[in-house]
This record gives structure tokens, sequence and C-alpha cells, in this order.
């Protein structure tokens, strides 16, 4: 019997890839998107995505959502209580993994490998120490349509916000700056590619800068 599992969904090209990878493979059943949600906002967390889009892109992606909200500011306790809340109640639904999109950073796998371990869960990482520079433009090449929601000011202009992630994008890119933003650099949303059944059309609306980061507003076209 396949192992059923959760991806974590930012609704950004690394979790939408490491979807589609798992996808491929066949080894685990995706049974759920889990998304952290910004109640104050509707909106997903650090990407700043409207939660209409969200629910049009897993539509697309045959995921429901397992949506874990938090409001804004969230203590990391109230974070932490709420993501083992909804993990608690998946794993009393049979789920025993959760898919990860992380690619190099340690901390952050560390920290995730801890409180699975806490939960009693087991996390996949499908993309873990791929070259940013291929995996770019991978993506780019089978389809995959996004564009920069945030952007990290200490790090790229403003200007970078509501950009498409393409070739152009990454010739851009200073060359501090990793290919697919693992540092933090900037966050996407994904409106096409292999693992959506359709496009979802988008324009970006105005772009806001909020504690330290840029943030297009992308609006569900029509």
């Amino acid at each position: 019997m396949t192992p059923k599992a959760l991806i974590a969904w930012s609704s950004g090209k690394d979790s939408a890839w490491a979807l589609h990878e798992v996808r491929t493979a066949g080894d685990y059943d995706v049974v759920g998107a889990l998304t952290t949600v910004t109640d104050t906002f509707a909106r997903v967390s650090m990407h700043g995505v409207r939660e209409e889009l969200l629910h049009a892109q897993l539509e697309a992606a045959g995921l429901p959502g397992v949506f874990v909200r938090i409001p804004f500011p969230c203590p990391n306790e109230i974070y932490e209580r709420q993501m083992k809340t909804a993990l608690d109640a998946a794993k009393d639904a049979g789920v025993t993994h959760v898919v990860f999109g992380d690619l190099f950073l340690q901390d952050i796998r560390a920290y995730r490998e801890a409180r699975m371990a806490e939960i009693g869960m087991t996390p996949i990482f499908p993309l873990w120490e791929r070259p940013t520079a291929a995996l770019a433009r991978d993506m780019i090449a089978a389809g995959v349509e996004a564009h920069l929601v945030c952007v990290d000011l200490k790090k790229l202009p403003v200007s970078f916000a509501g950009r498409r992630f393409d070739g152009t994008l990454l010739a851009d890119l200073p060359a501090s700056i990793d290919p697919c933003g693992e540092n933090g650099e900037f966050h996407s949303f994904v409106s096409a590619g292999p693992m959506l059944n359709r496009t979802i059309e988008v324009i970006v609306g105005e772009t806001v800068q909020r504690e330290g980061f840029g943030y297009a507003d992308l609006l569900p076209a029509g």
C-alpha cells in the first residue's frame, strides 16, 4: 500500500516542483496540501498570495487544502501549536509522511525533522541538494510559469516583485542571489506547470513595501 503524504505547500515553485517529482516517482500518495494562511490578511503566509488564488491553484493541482490558520503577528508557539493540530489530524487520517521542497538550508531541514519526529511522521526532501541553477532552468523548461510575489529588499530591488520567473529573470539576478531564492531572497506563485491541470490566469497588481519586503499583489484575471 502506497504511503499517504501531505505536501508542504507555499504556492511557490519549489513546493510545486517537489509535488511534480513525488507524483512522477509514484512512491507516495499525496493526499493534501499543507499551507499556512495568515487569517488577518487572508493570504498565504510569507508569500502574500490571496487565498482565492491559493484555492484555484490547489484545485488545478487536484489537492484538498489542509490550512494552518495563524494571526498576524504570530508568536512561534502559536504557529507550532496550530501546525501540530493540523498534522495530528492528518496522522489520524492515515497520513505518515510530509513532502518538503527545501533545497539546501540544513537548519531548516533539522527543524522540520525535529518537528516531524515529535508528531511521529516522516519528512521527505525530494529536491535536497539539487544544484539550484540547473533546477531553476529545469522548471522553466518543463513549463513552470511563476511570478515573484515577495522579495527581500535587503537582497533585491523592489522592481523584481511581480516579475516572471523565467530565463530573463535568472540572467538579471545578481551573482550573490540563489537562482531559486533558497536563502529567502524571493518567493513565488506558480500559475502553470506539469503539476497543474490548467493555467491560472493572473494579472500583477500594485506592489507594496512592508517590514523590509516588497509584495506584488497578484489578482485573478477576468
